[in-house]
């Protein structure tokens, strides 16, 4: 097992390494975004099929896996059309670049870095689950009903601010319908759903509380590090009081009732 996570992060030094110079040559350090999504998915095919090579596989990890492969999937292409086609920069990698001035693209290689070893503990909860040696029960079908839910869930999502987005007349507004009315950040609350499933899958199994990494740093990063901060900083830049009057009615990640402000 060690010498799996040891040849995947060294892999994963190559892989970023690679994904770095096609970025420095698109001038799009957007790509960043993909280097963990794409590495995870790379990681759970290649152990798979490590255990089915070696006899090991059963139903649950094929299950396990298939799960993984899907949110990989989706969220790889969902970034690759989002933010890393066209010809401008994610402002989020922009305002980095401005920020860091000459050091942008030295700490920018440092950042492609982290997600190999974001990827490899993300991977963690992905495999212990798999391995988990308990017969398929009720737990396996909630896990499966959370990974289709938050699948569903963060599609909806993002496909609503895209055709919001995608309307000239919406320049500058914000978006508040569908899922958005709900939660200032529906993708996330979805994105960190998803790794509920995993935990879901190992609940019957010893150790079961290692795939509780998953949805703990899943949430530490998007609420407090790389995820509703940018986002929040970028729209208060982008879409000034309107924004802020969102923030004051709509939740910030948990989905809920928006509040009504005096008139």
């Amino acid at each position: 097992m060690i010498d799996f996570y040891l040849a995947l992060l060294a892999f994963g030094v190559l892989f970023a390494t690679c994904a770095y110079g096609l970025a420095l040559r698109a001038g799009s350090m957007a790509i960043v975004d993909l280097v963990w999504t794409l590495l995870l998915g790379l990681g759970g095919f290649t152990y798979v099929l490590i255990l089915q090579i070696t006899g090991e596989a059963s139903l649950r990890s094929w299950i396990v896996f298939s799960v993984l492969f899907a949110w990989s999937f989706r969220l790889s292409g969902y970034l690759l059309r989002d933010r890393v086609r066209g010809n401008k920069e994610d402002p989020r990698y922009a305002n980095l670049a401005k920020h860091w001035g000459s050091q942008a693209n030295r700490n920018f290689y440092f950042l492609f870095l982290a997600q190999v070893f974001l990827a490899t503990v993300f991977l963690v909860p992905v495999v212990h689950a798999a391995n988990n040696p308990a017969p398929l029960g009720g737990s396996d079908v909630l896990a499966v009903g959370i990974a289709l839910l938050a699948l569903l869930g963060e599609t909806i999502a993002d496909k609503q601010l895209a055709d919001f987005r995608a309307k000239p007349t919406n320049q500058g507004k914000v978006c508040v319908s569908g899922l958005w009315r709900y939660s200032r950040h529906p993708n996330y609350f979805f994105e960190w759903l998803h790794w509920w499933a995993y935990a879901a899958f190992a609940m019957t199994g010893p150790d079961a509380w290692i795939c509780l990494i998953g949805p703990l740093l899943m949430y530490i990063f998007l609420r407090y590090v790389t995820g509703i901060p940018h986002a929040e900083r970028s729209s208060l830049q982008h879409r000034g009081e309107a924004y802020r009057r969102y923030q004051q009615t709509t939740s910030p990640f948990f989905p809920w009732i928006p509040r009504q402000l005096p008139s």
